[in-house]
């Protein structure tokens, strides 16, 4: 089945950037969307960005918006989430999760496949 590993060097100083990789198996990342989600400590799980299948749409959080982006990169079968303009509140461990041929994609839990995450530490 579809595997997902997510890779970042995971500490950074506030106001500067990272980018976060989501590499797939041997299924092409072209037929899901991919999201991208956090979790801090002592929240919940919360969407940040996603990347619908085929037309390749995106949505973003308000909390992250005009600061993130998400893109593919069909060559390698990747995902990535560029972080710019980080906060110390964007601390978190983030996943990339897919879902199978969706053209919108969502915001939120109910995604089928899921990485195991990666820290990512946004402090002086």
């Amino acid at each position: 089945q579809l595997q997902l590993v997510e890779s970042g060097v995971g500490l950074v100083q506030p106001g500067g950037s990272l980018r976060l990789s989501c590499a797939a198996s041997r299924f092409t990342l072209d037929y899901y969307a991919i999201g991208w989600f956090r979790q801090a400590p002592g929240k919940e799980r919360e969407g940040v960005s996603c990347i619908s299948s085929r037309a390749g749409s995106t949505n973003y959080a308000d909390s992250v918006k005009d600061r993130f982006t998400i893109s593919r990169d069909n060559a390698k079968n990747t995902v990535y989430l560029q972080m710019n303009s980080l906060k110390p509140e964007d601390t978190a461990v983030y996943y990339c999760a897919a879902e199978p041929v969706q053209d919108m994609c969502l915001l939120t839990p109910g995604y089928h496949y899921w990485g195991q995450g990666t820290q990512v530490t946004v402090s002086s």
